[in-house]
């Protein structure tokens, strides 16, 4: 996959170009019927599909003191992008200059800097320019202007309601793992940086990987069957806990440790994990000691190996 942060680098993609625009956080399953049209006019043309998005996600720079937590930041996304086949990427860059834009001037640039551009693709909801003074009919009027086809897509319908970021970081905040997974078209997870903790685990027979997410939707607290992945390796079966470890912390500050059941050693420092949540076992609670904790982790270990193998 290629991945471009100019839009004067449009031009190194073979015309004409198909541009699939969006914030696309999560790249759910919605997300991806705008992307396929565009794919499949791109095919039919002979040219190239890009996906255009934005980082950091608009809300951040906005209302960055009311953000609320996304599904995928930009790495992750560029992950998902990878195994959902996606050749060509834009990422633009967002800030406060970019967000004052007529949002005429962003598609000028989108046509001045794409030989050949045929078509732009979005959510027929799409907004885009300062104040969201762009809708898709203002793009279908710069269309004919432009000489390019606007194609705006309906929200994609499962279980009788549209398909939204926001719906799905709603369901994984509630921890309904299922119908999250319904409308992304995959298992949910988060990407993170693994850091040094207190090495606990590894002290009573468990060690972890300890992992440091950026802004990213987490379910509720509590002890998951998950599956693991360093870089874009094999996937990995382990247990997780996500929370504020009563029974050895005071702080109060909620983590996600990961256990991996097939590794004796959690020496991944630096390295970036992605960690699916497969299933709830159970609520996190507080132990009398650990003993106690070593033997409950234990059997954590031995239900989520039933879990992950169903």
């Amino acid at each position: 996959m290629t991945t471009i942060q100019r839009i004067q680098d449009l031009a190194r993609f073979p015309a004409p170009h198909h541009l699939a625009i969006g914030v696309f956080d999560g790249l759910h399953l919605g997300h991806q019927t705008v992307w396929a049209q565009a794919a499949l006019h791109a095919r039919e043309s002979g040219g190239t599909a890009i996906l255009v998005s934005f980082d950091p996600h608009p809300r951040a720079v906005l209302s960055p003191g009311n953000a609320p937590p996304i599904l995928t930041h930009t790495h992750h996304k560029l992950r998902i992008a990878a195994r959902l086949g996606i050749e060509a990427v834009l990422i633009v860059p967002f800030d406060r200059d970019f967000a004052n834009r007529p949002g005429d001037s962003f598609v000028a640039d989108l046509h001045r800097h794409s030989p050949g551009l045929a078509e732009i693709c979005v959510g027929r909801d799409w907004q885009f320019g300062h104040n969201r003074s762009g809708n898709f009919t203002r793009l279908e009027e710069l269309g004919r202007h432009y000489g390019f086809a606007a194609t705006g897509l309906d929200p994609l319908v499962i279980d009788g309601s549209p398909v939204s970021s926001t719906r799905i970081r709603e369901l994984v905040g509630a921890g309904d793992l299922g119908a999250a997974k319904r409308l992304l078209g995959r298992d949910y997870s988060v990407l993170g940086t693994v850091v040094a903790g207190e090495q606990l685990g590894r002290k009573i027979g468990f060690p972890t990987a300890n992992l440091a997410v950026e802004n990213e939707q987490l379910p509720p607290g509590g002890v998951y069957a998950v599956l693991a992945a360093l870089k874009e390796g094999e996937l990995l079966p382990g247990v997780a806990n996500l929370g504020r470890r009563p029974t050895v912390s005071s702080s109060g500050e909620s983590r996600l440790e990961v256990h991996l059941l097939d590794h004796s050693s959690a020496d991944f420092y630096g390295e970036i994990m992605e960690v699916w949540f497969f299933q709830h076992l159970r609520p996190e609670r507080k132990f009398a000691g650990l003993d106690a904790l070593q033997a409950q982790i234990r059997e954590d270990a031995l239900e989520a190996r039933r879990a992950l193998g169903s």
